[in-house]
């Protein structure tokens, strides 16, 4: 009786999740950034990943970096949209005796090609900037990292990120383009 009553779920059905496993995490940053101020400095990111849909996953993350000049301090604190597509190597699937996808993920992750989780991602949002904290401007870039599950709740995550953004410093305002390092956890 229970087997006519249930619906079929195969493992290719993509469900949709909200705040689904690991939705917390937290990045230490590294940057270098072209327009001024043109220095390096370590920065803090926090997000969460609100929703699930099979390989796409959508997140929301908060981003702060502070830099001390001899002559100027200024503070940029950004809020943007994270969607990103896992496992994106693996549109790669053919042809059958060897797929490409399986060759790059032993290339690039040896014996950690199967626990490796590939991702590519765009990013969307707003840059407060400035001592004043009063100019606000578009921010936007893509990402490209892989996350490596530890274990149920925990993984730890790479990821390289560029980001265009409106800035001030100094009285003076401009693009900057910033690369930023990404290591952290997720749990």
């Amino acid at each position: 009786m229970v087997c006519l009553l249930a619906s079929p779920v195969t493992a290719q059905d993509a469900i949709l999740e909200w705040l689904p496993i690991r939705p917390f995490n937290f990045d230490f940053t590294l940057r270098q950034q072209s327009f001024a101020p043109n220095d390096r400095e370590v920065g803090f990111q926090a997000g969460i990943t609100a929703l699930r849909y099979g390989d796409i996953e959508v997140r929301a993350t908060y981003q702060f970096f502070s830099l001390h000049a001899d002559d100027f301090r200024t503070d940029q604190n950004s809020v943007f949209l994270n969607p990103r597509w896992n496992n994106f190597i693996d549109i790669l699937d053919f042809p059958k005796g060897k797929p490409i996808n399986r060759v790059i993920r032993h290339i690039l992750f040896g014996p950690l090609e199967d626990r490796a989780v590939p991702y590519l991602g765009l990013l969307g949002g707003a840059v407060v900037s400035g001592s004043g904290a009063s100019t606000v401007g578009p921010l936007y870039g893509g990402q490209l990292g892989v996350r490596f599950p530890v274990t149920r709740g925990l993984s730890v995550d790479f990821g390289a990120q560029y980001s265009r953004f409106r800035v001030e410093a100094q009285g003076q305002h401009g693009e900057a383009d910033q690369w930023v390092f990404l290591t952290g956890f997720r749990y």
